[in-house]
């Protein structure tokens, strides 16, 4: 598989403050790639500086074989880019944008179709200020495939937008990765890294502290399980030291939940199942919570709040 990015010890520095440390990694073509951290984790500056928007201050650094310092304007030629910081004036209409953009590349792609697979036809003549903040997304997603580029550059992508938006723009990622081009998010959404990525980096404070598939972040990271039911008046005794023989119990009134680590052999639920009804306990209300990426997540980089 080709590597569409490789990027070596990336080093950039803000004065005293290590924005990136020695990062490395590889894009494979075709895959949607993410990179998630807390705020000030180091993705944008790690993004801007593989599209050549920042100037690295050690490592080396390929997009499509080229060096995007030295190589810029042949780079933009073939990647499309969707800041996190975009805008366009509040008079601009969607159709000026558009044939405007194009006019900045050599083999632009026709521009009409896309406000058709965009849903922005009706939106043609609507000045930018007028559009929702779904509609001006999926406009920096039309100006971003412009120059029909091999790579593409999403940069905080839903942020800010409901959840019907979201799952808009998640499908139209999608699409893009199915027309055979490679995708680059980051994002500080979990659960969007989770459904759209096929491999996922996790930075923290500058570095790299995991990289692999969702699943396999998940499973490697020993992240649990969770098994969550109600029984009337509360657990007994009794129960509840059966219940901490198959995993961590927290009883909360009535409700109880089981943690457990998955081994591949048995299923969590299956065990408490199996308890429940040969202690011929009734309850109700019974949920599996399968680990997420969130809580490798957390686990790696903890839960305190960040600026």
């Amino acid at each position: 598989m080709d590597k569409v990015v490789q990027v070596e010890g990336l080093r950039k520095v803000y004065g005293a403050t290590v924005a990136v440390d020695d990062v490395s990694f590889e894009v494979h073509e075709g895959e949607i790639f993410g990179m998630v951290g807390p705020n000030g984790a180091g993705k944008t500056t790690t993004i801007e500086c593989l599209e050549g928007l920042r100037t690295p201050d050690a490592g080396t650094v390929r997009v499509l074989g080229l060096d995007p310092q030295r190589n810029g304007k042949l780079l933009r030629e073939r990647t499309g880019m969707q800041l996190q910081q975009s805008a366009l004036p509040d008079r601009m209409r969607v159709w000026e944008a558009l044939d405007t953009y194009s006019s900045y590349y050599a083999k632009p792609v026709d521009w009409k179709p896309l406000l058709a697979q965009l849903g922005l036809e009706e939106k043609r003549p609507a000045p930018f200020a007028k559009l929702s903040g779904g509609q001006k997304q999926r406009l920096f997603i039309a100006l971003a495939l412009l120059p029909d580029p091999q790579l593409v550059f999403l940069d905080e992508l839903t942020t800010g937008l409901d959840p019907q938006a979201r799952h808009a723009i998640w499908d139209l990622v999608r699409d893009i990765r199915a027309k055979g081009k490679t995708v680059f998010l980051t994002t500080h959404f979990m659960e969007e890294a989770e459904r759209l990525c096929d491999r996922v980096a996790i930075l923290d404070h500058g570095r790299i502290v995991a990289l692999d598939t969702p699943p396999n972040l998940i499973h490697g990271l020993g992240a649990e399980e969770r098994v969550a039911f109600t029984v009337a008046g509360g657990p007994s005794p009794a129960l509840q030291s059966a219940l901490s023989g198959i995993g961590r119990t927290e009883v909360q009134g009535e409700r109880v939940v089981v943690h457990g680590k998955p081994d591949g052999e048995t299923q969590l639920v299956s065990e408490v199942i199996g308890l429940l009804t040969a202690q011929r306990v009734v309850f109700r209300d019974l949920r599996t919570e399968q680990a997420t990426l969130e809580d490798v997540f957390l686990g790696l980089t903890g839960r305190q709040l960040r600026d």
